[in-house]
């Protein structure tokens, strides 16, 4: 927006995203019309991105409590115990809207601002991950926005050597014109040395440290509190520029400096920048702060009070330091060849004051701002999904080899080989498997990561969607051998001002927390993303849900490779053959239709517990949870992981093969072992079959329709090269 010269009025306030009513409501707390710069700020921490004034009376529905946890949501990421004294500290955001408008520092932001996130806490980053969204791949902008996304992802987490192990891929038209980019990012910390946002201390001094600050980025809070019109080309200036060498030094920096006692409080400047970064700081505080605006290291000339307080220029923190430590504290930083500045002090007086100089450029209230404003949505239930229409006939094998040779269920080589998976050293195996295992340095245990959510099941069921996404997500982990202990969130939704959308939203937190209580599985933090619509189509509901789980003994773990031939395999689970939104529905009627499948948590969990406990008793050689496509489809991705072929046995029936029934597992076990894991099924009262053996080069299916390994794997790993390569 352009700058008004003369003093605010509601239809500038509106420009930036606020009401009438929000505009009065500042007057009324000043007591006088705001100034450029205040309303600016104003505009910023009331904004739906900093201020979650449509979903926090919903939020609070979530579990965020358990034995474990050692701080939830409200900090700058969660943080769990996972003993000998270590912390893990992990957290979810969004970068939808930036990477849409420019993909490739769209995306790189996203990775730089949720690393940020973790080492703020204390925490050395060890793994991310990412979930991406993307239009169909016929539309015009799909192939450009997936290179830029991925290369983006690639270029900033590459260069500062933290590596990229698992997330998601997957083409939908109905993400045409608002992508999703959500970016999750995992660390290692002391657990007695946790680092949280608080400004305390009258007197303290109050400094900054990294970037200079430029205009790159402003309003981009409000950017990402808004629905898309047609002009998104006049919306790069709110995108923010990425680097990440700066990074790396910023985060060795703040690393170094928390080995000692001088930092009392520290945040980093993500959305709306020092606006956010110093009213966070003071509202937990439960005190003021007063910044001279002069003391900012800027890079451009002529900045005003605005826009210094607007910008979202990457790499930089705020920190309050303990009285006297400022010398310790610069040599750091200036070892580390990054600005450093005392810029303002902790004040008892509960208001943010800025100054240029001696003017005081800005005087507002500090609770109000870090409160922001609620509002209560109405919302009805959306509306039932169509019912789905009758099913062709297609052999099994021709339905199979189509699937796995789908955008949907294709390989994503193409993707995480732009990604350095291996650095640090201690990612056990390449991405692709059910969670991603990070070797907790200089032990053998482990930290198993995924990340997963089923848009087509939340938008036709979103409270069903919602608990199956936390459930999948809890059965990734266990698919590995780990103990699931918490979870972050991207909850990316359309519009909240359109009830049914509002009504997506309640609902999906409704099924979402229901599973998080039976699965004991609370959420420590994540990221309310609205308004992803563009020109009124919205995106579906699509609560990402990002989970961490831990292995006590690495050696225990498995993967979805099958052993070796002649191993047993195993059902854990039934159903009723649901081909309602399956993939296989889909690629027969080109729609996704029918209601998704049930989601019994009580059953979740006794499978769930079970499973683990057969992997750590190490009865097992092979896992792999069945989702997507069903029971064919995972047996044929086992298969294809391990290279090796495998002998399916059961019913010819669609349902039985495609159908995508929930907590369902296919175990792979030695033959000595089938009986023991059998008769300790029936005393779980767990419904367990053998359904075929592992060996051979071909997949058949009750011994006929053979395909071949060699065939099946050019088939899966064939659509995105192609694809990329514009063919």
């Amino acid at each position: 927006m352009t700058a008004p010269t003369a003093a605010p009025t509601a239809a500038d306030a509106a420009e930036m995203g606020l009401s009438a009513e929000e505009f009065a409501g500042i007057e009324d707390l000043l007591g006088r019309p705001p100034n450029l710069t205040e309303l600016g700020v104003f505009s910023a921490m009331w904004s739906e991105h900093c201020s979650y004034k449509s979903s926090r009376r919903w939020l609070k529905d979530l579990p965020t409590e358990a034995p474990w946890v050692i701080c939830g949501p409200g900090e700058n990421a969660g943080v769990i115990d996972i003993g000998d004294g270590l912390a893990v500290v992990f957290k979810m955001e969004s970068h939808n809207h930036p990477s849409y408008i420019e993909p490739y520092q769209g995306a790189a932001t996203g990775v730089g601002g949720i690393l940020r996130d973790v080492f703020t806490m204390g925490a050395r980053p060890v793994a991310n991950l990412n979930c991406l969204r993307f239009g169909d791949p016929e539309h015009s902008k799909t192939r450009h926005l997936l290179a830029g996304v991925v290369a983006g992802i690639g270029g900033y987490g590459n260069c500062i050597g933290i590596p990229t192990v698992a997330g998601e891929c997957t083409f939908d038209g109905r993400y045409d014109g608002n992508i999703l980019v959500n970016a999750m990012s995992v660390g290692i910390a002391d657990a007695a040395r946790i680092f949280y946002a608080t400004a305390s201390g009258v007197g303290s001094p109050v400094v900054y440290v990294g970037s200079k600050t430029g205009r790159d980025g402003i309003h981009g809070a409000t950017m990402a509190s808004a629905a898309f019109g047609e002009e998104t080309e006049e919306m790069r200036p709110t995108v923010q520029v990425g680097d990440p060498f700066t990074e790396k030094l910023l985060l060795e920096a703040c690393l170094e400096l928390m080995e000692t006692d001088a930092i009392t409080g520290i945040q980093d400047m993500g959305a709306a920048g020092l606006t956010s970064s110093a009213v966070e700081m003071a509202a937990k505080g439960e005190g003021g702060i007063e910044l001279d605006l002069d003391r900012v290291p800027m890079r451009e000339r002529a900045m005003t009070p605005y826009e210094i307080m607007l910008s979202e220029s990457q790499e930089r923190m705020l920190m309050v330091l303990k009285p006297g430590a400022e010398d310790t504290a610069r040599e750091t930083f200036a070892k580390w060849e990054l600005d450093f500045s005392v810029i303002g002090r902790v004040t008892a007086s509960g208001r943010m004051v800025l100054k240029r100089g001696p003017e005081v450029v800005a005087d507002l209230p500090i609770a109000p701002l870090a409160e922001g404003v609620s509002r209560d949505r109405p919302w009805t239930a959306p509306p039932p999904s169509p019912a789905m229409p009758p099913l062709p006939d297609i052999a099994p094998a021709a339905a199979l080899k189509a699937l796995i040779a789908s955008p949907d269920l294709c390989a994503r080589r193409w993707v995480w080989e732009q990604y350095d998976h291996s650095v640090m050293a201690d990612t056990v195996g390449p991405p692709g498997g059910d969670a991603a295992l990070i070797r907790v340095h200089g032990t053998n245990k482990a930290l198993a990561l995924t990340a997963d959510c089923t848009p087509r099941y939340c938008e036709a069921d979103p409270e069903r969607g919602g608990a199956q996404a936390v459930a999948e997500t809890w059965r990734n982990l266990t698919a590995v051998g780990a103990r699931p202990l918490a979870i972050t969130d991207c909850l990316n939704f359309g519009n909240p001002e359109r009830p049914p959308i509002m009504g997506q939203f309640v609902l999906a937190l409704k099924g979402m927390a229901a599973a998080c209580r039976v699965l004991d599985f609370p959420v420590v933090s994540g990221n309310v993303s609205f308004y992803n619509e563009t020109e009124s189509r919205n995106i579906p509901p699509t609560p990402q849900v990002g989970g961490v789980g831990l292995l006590d003994d690495l050696d225990s773990a498995v993967t979805a490779a099958p052993a070796g031939a002649g191993d047993a395999l195993v059902l854990i689970g039934d159903g009723s053959g649901h081909l309602g939104q399956s993939l296989y529905a889909r690629h027969l009627t080109g729609i996704d239709a029918g209601p998704p499948p049930p989601v019994d948590l009580d059953v979740e969990r006794r499978h769930g517990d079970f499973v683990r406990g057969l992997i750590t008793d190490r009865l097992l050689t092979a896992c792999h949870d069945v989702s997507d496509g069903g029971l064919y489809v995972a047996v044929a991705e086992m298969c294809l992981a391990g290279g090796i072929g495998a002998a399916l046995e059961g019913p010819l029936d669609p349902g039985w093969l495609f159908g995508e029934d929930q907590a369902r597992y296919v175990l792979g076990m030695a033959e000595a072992s089938l009986e023991t894991v059998l008769e300790a099924a029936g005393r779980a009262r767990v419904p367990a079959r053998r359904i075929g053996r592992v060996g051979g080069a071909t997949l058949t299916l009750n011994g006929a329709d053979a395909i071949s390994i060699a065939e099946l794997e050019a088939l899966h790993e064939r659509w995105l090269p192609v694809y990329m390569d514009g063919a």
